[in-house]
């Protein structure tokens, strides 16, 4: 396992596994809290059982969100509860070439546009009926040269124009190990926002392929955006992951669990008195492993299972 530490030189991808692999990707803008320590272990827990690789990626294309020293932080309790990995870190922030080579391909397909809306502009533009919230209404779409020459004029400062995927679908199934068949939207995506910042749900398509990745398991609150990630790859000419949607960690009141609501990270809780190993017994505990173990080996074999992840949100009190 790699030591947990500060990015130095560009990583290459990982080789892939003969037999696939898992992986974790915490994004590093605030330290790890018991969830996403639980859904960590959970992605180790499956990976390990079938036989896959396991890797770990840092999720810090934004720069501007990414906190100084949490990545660290972040690797290192992950390393405290147990979890190991398999081959170099990938930090995203250093893969801008793998997304720009992704999108000119995409691009050389016909299917990438720019895109000059506003935020604003995309909340209260007319859509289509039982569009969800926030769907790209494909303003920008079709628009003529002279048009597109004005808009891009008149960006701002340090502004550029997101691109977009020319979508050819409106939604996709997906399957899901634990929610089963599940049917999302595919609107016109974006590949690069307005900032020049390469967006999310390109990143993870491309470093999921490049890392061998063939299990994806997270939290529920991405099985939305599924369905999206699956038709990129599809594009890419890329294998569609194994997707494990677990439910998430919630509060006393049910809603989902945060920083406000007290000692929930490794740190917050080891002012308090409260040990690693109880809080590696705590997880062990919620997710059906044996009384009073305190070891995140003790849900190998088997313990784990979609069907035992269906049970529901874990409520931490």
């Amino acid at each position: 396992m790699t030591s947990p530490g500060s990015p130095t030189d560009a990583v290459p991808p990982a080789a892939a596994s003969p037999v696939g692999a898992g992986r974790y990707a915490p994004s590093p803008s605030g330290d790890l809290h018991l969830g996403n320590l639980r859904t960590a272990v959970v992605a180790w827990v499956l990976a390990r059982d079938s036989g896959r690789a396991f890797r770990m990626r840092v999720d810090d294309l934004d720069t501007a969100r990414a906190r100084p020293g949490v990545a660290g932080r972040q690797l290192a309790d992950l390393a405290a509860i147990g979890v190991d990995w398999d081959g170099d870190i990938m930090w995203e922030s250093r893969r801008s070439e793998a997304y720009a080579a992704a999108v000119d391909r995409l691009d050389a397909a016909g299917l990438v546009y720019e895109c000059y809306c506003s935020r604003r502009e995309i909340q209260e533009a007319p859509r289509a009926p039982h569009s969800p919230p926030g769907s790209y209404p494909g303003t920008c779409r079709d628009l003529p040269e002279s048009e597109r020459a004005a808009r891009r004029e008149a960006l701002g400062p340090g502004r550029v124009p997101a691109l977009r995927l020319r979508a050819g679908v409106s939604e996709l199934t997906i399957h899901d190990e634990v929610h089963g068949p599940y049917t999302g939207v595919v609107d016109d995506v974006v590949l690069r926002r307005g900032d020049g910042v390469w967006a999310y749900n390109l990143a993870v398509v491309v470093d999921d392929a490049d890392q061998g990745v063939d299990q994806v398991v997270r939290g529920e609150d991405l099985l939305s955006s599924t369905p999206r990630q699956a038709y990129l790859a599809e594009l890419l000419g890329l294998a569609r992951p194994e997707y494990a949607h677990v439910p998430l960690a919630v509060n006393a009141a049910g809603e989902r669990l945060a920083k406000r609501d007290g000692a929930v990270t490794l740190a917050d809780l080891a002012a308090g008195g409260v040990t690693t190993r109880s809080v590696v017994a705590r997880i062990v505990a919620s997710l059906g492993g044996p009384a009073g173990a305190d070891s995140i080996a003790a849900l190998r074999g088997g313990v784990i299972t979609p069907g035992s992840l269906r049970a529901g949100p874990w409520t931490v009190r």
